[in-house]
């Protein structure tokens, strides 16, 4: 169904509601606000396979204006409103956004992107004002609230994390189809994990990032209702479990441990017996954490591994993971290659870069050279991870190619170390890179952000390579810590170019 349809079904039914502030936009509120936008769109020019872009806080005006362009066969692009001036000036003018819409306290990133993007043609403010920007309300106030004549599916745009470099926008094909079609993730969240008019989903995670935005815009899609956290707090999002009694989630393995973190009595107090499906992606998840985490929430978890390029996806529910521990499931889509350097397939259990066959091509924005290390001569894609399959087709992940750790000629991978550290009592994250060293070639070297109250130094660095060594091979323990902050994207993924490692 289309918007339209769906908010004469359920009116005045909560599509989505804000967790903090408890204010909710009804299915009729959604459909009325994004046509008023959807018409604005029009009336600037703004005609199907245009872009706009989006840089906003988690607030409850992101929905008519993604939903606007949803329906206008817009490309739209949400910005990460933690970039820096430079960062998010690129995106804005690299996708070549011909309307910017930000929030008003986000004036200052916007007003330098404006600069920057040659394309742009107008900047409109949400939740205030901003000087020299239109006020979204009032250029809408005069928009009819019924739909454009129009209508077509659009498409988010969104760019690559960029954790080693300028992020990559990944330029999606455009249909054509009516709206109303939806997108491919729409229907996977129906039929395979469960999404429908009695879902109550639980979106923790920044709306610029492609799964809250995309699975909140799913809930709606199938009828159900998204609880949408401003930002991530671990008792809170145990508290709305309880009073919500969701039962949809998706996390990022960091918001994992931050939970199995809590005091005990905490994590008691509150009921999650209403959950019945836990889903969680983007990063890899240590095996430990997620025992603990079925112990708690039950068999509910399913992870999917997959990229914003959307090649493969792969799939792995509860009772198939505790068979296959550490994998991220097989092939739902796509078909697995392990290959060598030389593009010769290995055998299973042997790791090698991760690619996949029988996939859509796609496109980095602009960037053809980026686009052809993507595929092989053989059109298969790769995100440049590294992986082994089983006997069975499972798929197990181990690094991304430019984590690697090469020491003494032997392959360390950075997870299996954080995966030991990370649930250590007075570690709060942590990250492990390679350092060059004369003698081995790279050296092993954790950097862990101490939790809250713990002191950093000699003694804590002692005691973190001691507990190392009791659970690792001898060659891949730490030969120093360090100790800082540890930067991540919202997917959870470690940014190591930001990384303090003196």
């Amino acid at each position: 169904m289309n918007l339209t349809e769906l908010a004469a079904e359920y009116a005045d039914k909560p599509a989505i509601v804000m967790a903090a502030s408890g204010v909710t936009l009804t299915y009729r509120e959604l459909e009325e606000r994004s046509n008023q936008i959807a018409h604005l769109f029009r009336s600037r020019g703004l005609g199907p396979g245009d872009h706009i872009a989006i840089l906003m806080r988690n607030q409850l005006e992101v929905f008519p204006v993604a939903w606007a362009a949803q329906r206008s066969g817009l490309l739209y692009t949400p910005v990460n409103r933690h970039l820096s001036a430079d960062e998010a000036s690129y995106i804005v003018a690299n996708c070549g956004a011909k309307m910017l819409i930000h929030s008003a306290a986000l004036a200052d990133l916007a007003v330098a992107a404006e600069a920057a993007a040659p394309e742009l043609r107008s900047r409109l403010v949400v939740g205030g004002s901003a000087d020299h920007a239109e006020r979204l309300e009032a250029a809408i106030a005069d928009m009819p609230s019924t739909p454009i004549e129009d209508e077509s599916e659009g498409y988010y745009m969104l760019y690559s994390s960029g954790t080693t470099g300028r992020p990559k926008g990944i330029l999606p094909n455009l249909t054509g189809r009516p709206f109303g079609t939806g997108l491919g993730i729409d229907h996977l969240m129906g039929t395979a994990f469960g999404f429908g008019p009695d879902t109550v989903y639980l979106s923790p995670g920044p709306l610029y990032h492609a799964a809250p935005l995309g699975w909140t815009i799913g809930t709606v899609r199938n009828g159900g209702t998204a609880i949408v956290m401003e930002k991530f707090d671990a008792e809170r999002t145990l508290q709305l479990v309880d009073e919500f009694e969701v039962t949809h989630a998706q996390f990022v393995p960091t918001m994992f441990v931050r939970m199995l973190k809590l005091p005990r009595d905490i994590r008691e107090r509150y009921d999650v017996s209403s959950l019945r499906l836990v889903v969680h992606a983007a990063a890899p998840c240590p095996v430990e954490v997620k025992e603990r985490m079925i112990e708690w929430f039950g068999p509910t978890l399913t992870e999917f591994y997959s990229g914003s390029e959307g090649t493969g996806f792969f799939m792995i529910d509860t009772p198939d993971w505790l068979s296959h521990r550490g994998s991220v499931g097989r092939a739902v889509h796509g078909v697995v290659h392990i290959c060598d350097d030389n593009g010769i397939e290995l055998a299973p259990g042997e790791v090698g870069t991760v690619w996949f066959s029988d996939v859509e091509r796609f496109e980095y924005l602009g960037d053809a050279a980026r686009t052809a290390e993507a595929f092989n001569d053989k059109g298969w894609n790769t995100l440049g991870d590294l992986g082994h399959v089983d006997e069975d087709g499972y798929l197990y992940l181990s690094a991304r190619r430019t984590d690697l750790i090469l020491s003494g000629g032997v392959n360390i991978y950075p997870q299996e170390i954080e995966d030991v550290l990370t649930l250590h009592p007075a570690v709060l994250d942590v990250a492990v890179i390679g350092l060059p060293d004369d003698e081995m070639g790279q050296r092993v070297r954790a950097v862990v952000q101490p939790t809250p109250g713990v002191t950093p130094g000699p003694d804590l660095e002692r005691d973190l390579i001691d507990y190392c060594r009791e659970r690792l091979a001898h060659y891949k323990v730490p030969r120093s810590v360090g100790f800082g902050e540890v930067p991540r994207l919202p997917s959870g993924k470690i940014l190591r170019r930001n990384l303090m490692v003196d």
